[in-house]
This record gives structure tokens, C-alpha cells and sequence, in this order.
């Protein structure tokens, strides 16, 4: 038996529970990883949910959550493999993604996991799979970014942005962060060579255009970003925040699929799957010192359900990472 978050319903994180469940067996082409720490990103909320309802829809469960066992990023040791599985061998420290990482023991595959980059902490690399792989996507293959352009990130002081504002900056990106007030010496810290205050100041008020947006915030319409947008930038919208309880904040990259045919600008958007290729890639970044992870909190197994209070509330610097195996 080993200790776990677990929830037997969709909610809010009060359905969420520290709990005795079994370990994960070990299939063919499976990894068992210790964990000793997890990653928090908005992904966890959305499956402890269910919402938007489409997500029920994609095979997570339609009446209540498929695995019990809730997270997804992780950073462990290796405590058994599979005797389909080549690259990985037990006691290999890896990062990258599992079932159930909110665990003393997780399973993976070997295509979604990576040795962890040497110099960070376990908490440190927990909180990178997920956000730095899509900030890694979006920007490279699909917003294609250049040396010399001019990148506007929207949520820069969020988990995506801040590692967004980074790879832009090592891509050589002149960058623009978009965050709140008590986010903005933070988002300059990392890379931003200038920062708005959305509260206070409006980046498509027709100042100054962009080669690239990222918008990883959510809730702003196509024609308020398009305004910000070079006549042929383009625009990547990542996920999708609010909205209606079928399609929650999705419906925007529909609109915005559906309308890029007609307009010299090119509008997409981006539903990344985390890869041992881009984690591969990642660490590269992340030994050589171009990207340092944020980590806004750590707490301990136990408090995931007040973590994931905090991030849905918006109140994250960074990342919030789970010790489960706190380190000395």
C-alpha cells in the first residue's frame, strides 16, 4: 500500500483525500516511478472537475474520474521497468509525466519521461513537464518564433508564461510579459525586456504590435489580441479558462481555427501531449541555465486540495510543486 491523493467524484478539491491505496503494477512497456515530488498546472483542476464537460468526453470518465489517483508531472527515481523498456533502468533519476503523481509511487511510459536535468532539485524538475513542454511547443513548432522577433506573452507570471518568457528569450525573442502588478518585477527577473500591468495598462491599445502573442490566460476575445498582432503575426491561444460548462474557454481556438483561412494573420492553438523528445529538449535549456524553473510554493502531500484552491483562485507565482519525498 502507499499514500496518495485520491478522489471518487468530480468537484471542487474538497472531493480530494489523502489516502491508503495500492501501488501501481507494472506492465510491459510500464515505468514505476518513486516520486519525490509532483507538479500542480491547471490540468489537475480541470479532471478534478470535469469541466469543461468535453473533458469527460475525451475518456477521463463520464460519470466520475477514471483514475482515482490525481496528478500528472513528476520526479522520482525509477523503482521498476518493464520488460518492453530499453532506455530507462531502475534507479535513473527522470522527470516527466505519469498517472497518479500525487503518490508515493507512480506509472508511466517510457516515451513520457526523461533523465532529470542534473542541476535541479526533484521539486524542481516536478513542475517543468507539463507548462515548459507546451510553452516549448507553441513557440517553436507551432508559432515557428525567430531570432529578432517580438513576442508578447500574455500571463507571464503564470506556469506556461514564465517558462514561456524564457525559451522566447533563449530562441532570441525580444520579450514582452503581460501579468498583474505584484508579478511584474518577477516576470523582468526571468527575461522580460518589458512588462504591462494589464490593470493599469492595455498591450493592444494600437502602441506597439508583435510578431508572436502566446495567450495563455484565456479570456480575452480574438479581436482585442488581433489588435496587438502584426497584419501577418501570429497568435497561439494554450488551453482555455471560463466560458460554458460544455466547451469551457475552448470555443475561442475554434473561432480562432475557423477564422485564420480568412485573414493574413494566422491564428492557432495548442492541446500539447508531453514527449521524451521536447523533455529531451527541455533539459538541454534547463542544464545549461537558459530556463530556471519558478517555484512560487512547495508544500507537502497532504495540502494539495489548498494548493489547488490556490491556483484555481489565480493567486500562483509560477509553479506550485508537491513534495512527496521531501528532500534534506
Amino acid at each position: 500500500m502507499m499514500q496518495a491523493i485520491v478522489q471518487d467524484a468530480y468537484g471542487s478539491a474538497d472531493v480530494l483525500r489523502l489516502g491508503d491505496v495500492e501501488r501501481p503494477r507494472v506492465g510491459e512497456r510500464d515505468v514505476l516511478v518513486e516520486v519525490h515530488a509532483a507538479g500542480l498546472d491547471p490540468g489537475v483542476w480541470h479532471l478534478m472537475t470535469g469541466r469543461p464537460y468535453l473533458v469527460r468526453l475525451m475518456g477521463f470518465g463520464l460519470r466520475r474520474p477514471k483514475d482515482r489517483v490525481a496528478g500528472q508531472d513528476v520526479a522520482g527515481r525509477v523503482a521498476a521497468v518493464g520488460s518492453g523498456v530499453a532506455r530507462l533502468r531502475p534507479g535513473d533519476e527522470v522527470f516527466g509525466t505519469c498517472t497518479g503523481a500525487f503518490a508515493e509511487y507512480a506509472r508511466g511510459r517510457e516515451d513520457t519521461l526523461a533523465p532529470k536535468p542534473a542541476n535541479l532539485t526533484f521539486e524542481q524538475a516536478a513542475v517543468v513537464p507539463t507548462s515548459a513542454a507546451t510553452a516549448l511547443q507553441a513557440l517553436c513548432n507551432t508559432a515557428h518564433v525567430e531570432a529578432g522577433q517580438r513576442v508578447l506573452v500574455i500571463g507571464a507570471g503564470g506556469g506556461v508564461g514564465t517558462f514561456a518568457v524564457q525559451i522566447a528569450r533563449a530562441l532570441g525573442a525580444e520579450v514582452t510579459g503581460v501579468c498583474s502588478a505584484g508579478k511584474t518585477e518577477m516576470v523582468h527577473a526571468i527575461g522580460a525586456r518589458h512588462v504591462i500591468d494589464y490593470e493599469r495598462e492595455d498591450f493592444a491599445d494600437g502602441r506597439r504590435r508583435h510578431d508572436v502573442i502566446l495567450d495563455t490566460a484565456g479570456n480575452r476575445s480574438l479581436s482585442h489580441l488581433r489588435r496587438a498582432l502584426e497584419p501577418e503575426g501570429t497568435l497561439v491561444i494554450v488551453g482555455g479558462e471560463g466560458g460554458g460548462p460544455l466547451l469551457g474557454g475552448t470555443d475561442r481556438q475554434l473561432r480562432a481555427a475557423l477564422l485564420s483561412p480568412f485573414v493574413r494573420q494566422t491564428l492557432g492553438s495548442l492541446f500539447s501531449t508531453v514527449v521524451a523528445a521536447d523533455l529531451e529538449r527541455l533539459r538541454e535549456l534547463l542544464e545549461a541555465g537558459q530556463v530556471v524553473p519558478v517555484v512560487g510554493r512547495t508544500c507537502p502531500l497532504g495540502e494539495v486540495p489548498d494548493a489547488v484552491r490556490q491556483l484555481e483562485a489565480g493567486h500562483a507565482r509560477g509553479k506550485i510543486a508537491i513534495a512527496v519525498r521531501p528532500e534534506a
